[in-house]
Formats: C-alpha cells, structure tokens, sequence
C-alpha cells in the first residue's frame, strides 16, 4: 500500500469518526431536552400564565419574557406572524422573566393588567413604545404608568392589584420557574417542551415546524 493510499484512507477514517462524534452529540442534545420536556413539565405551564391560541393546539411555544428587554420587542411581531402563518395550530403561553433593573415593577403592572383581561393591549403597548421607558437597560416604571394609562384600565384598580400579595406570588412562581428551567435570559423559548438548541428565530421556527410534523405523525 503506498503513501497516498494511506492517506485517502485516514482521511476517511477521521471523516467517519467526525460524522459519528456529530451523531452522538446531536443525540445526546435531542435526548437532554427530551429529558427536560419530561422532567419539568409543570413548570412551563402555570394556570395563572397569559395565552393565546386554541387550548387544544398541538404546538404550545412557551415564552420567558422581560418587556424591558429590546430582544422580546423584536421577536413579538415574528413570533405573532409565525402563530398566523399557522392558525389553530400554535398557542402561545407568556411567563415573567424581570432580568432588568426596575423592570419588576413594569411586569407587576402587567399581571395588574392581565387581571383586567386587557394583558396583550398593556404588553403590546409596552413593547411598542419600549424607548420611552427604558433607558440604558432601565426600567423606569413611571414612564410604563403613564403609557398603561390610555389603553382603558381602571387605574386606582391596577394600583391595587400590582402591589397585591397574589400579583406578588405569580411573579414569584414565575422566577421560580425560570430557575427551574436555567433561563438567564431573555426572551427563552421552549416548544413543547423543548429549549432552542441555539438561539435565534431560524431556531425557534426550525422547532415549531418539527412540532408539527411530530403531531401529524401521531
């Protein structure tokens, strides 16, 4: 056997050796967030967390969300599309995740507004105006105040409601939940279950779309 022989051909071991290194760890990935789906269940989905979509659609994106966070007002209107592109088929369920300075008080006076069934108008009104009351990754809850003040909400209500213990306690539930399910960041995504290998929307549309093929195969 000459020299370039064996070359062509340690060069085809290394190659199967790398394709069977890539195999294992993308299976060892599927299997982790599998496991994940499994073991923490509970704490993607609480009773008290905002929603929207049909109860019995097949893909449940679960979104970790600080509305101070610039990322989150850029991937709304992506993830709102990508829930039209498939009517009755994706539900979206909403969980706190105040990460910046202040912004605690801001998803206080969402859960306010969640109590007034008026949470997707206070969010998108948030987010849509998210320069006026963020500043340098602040969140000045004053500024978000006078914002939530035009939407229609019985204010002295909402003064009331965000300061309440029961407000108090679904913001807690949900931190708890974040640390359950290693989110340091935001806006984390989890679809049926399972985190984003990476970040990104390619990411999270590659996992939905999967989530649907999935459901047709059962």
């Amino acid at each position: 056997m000459n020299q370039k022989s064996i070359f062509v051909i340690s060069a085809i071991v290394l190659l199967l050796v790398f394709a069977a290194g890539v195999l294992f760890y993308t299976g060892q990935k599927e299997k982790a967030a599998n496991l994940l789906a499994e073991n923490h269940h509970a704490a993607l989905v609480r009773m008290h967390s905002p929603s929207v979509g049909k109860a019995e659609a097949p893909v449940v994106i679960v979104e970790f969300l600080d509305p101070a966070c610039e990322t989150c007002k850029d991937f709304y209107p992506r993830v709102k599309q990508l829930m039209s592109d498939n009517p009755d088929k994706i539900r979206i369920v909403l969980r706190y995740a105040p990460l910046h300075t202040g912004s605690d008080k801001v998803v206080a006076m969402l859960e306010a507004a969640h109590q007034q069934g008026k949470f997707w108008i206070a969010l998108e009104t948030l987010l849509a105006n998210q320069a006026g009351w963020v500043q340098h990754h602040t969140a000045y809850a004053e500024a978000a105040w006078q914002l939530l003040g035009g939407i229609g909400l019985n204010m002295e209500q909402m003064d009331k409601d965000m300061n309440s213990p029961e407000t108090a306690s679904v913001i807690a539930q949900d931190i708890a939940d974040a640390k359950t399910l290693n989110v340091t960041m935001t806006p984390e995504f989890f679809v049926n279950g399972k985190p984003l290998p990476d970040f990104g929307f390619n990411q999270l549309k590659a996992l939905v779309d999967q989530a649907m093929v999935d459901s047709h195969a059962r």
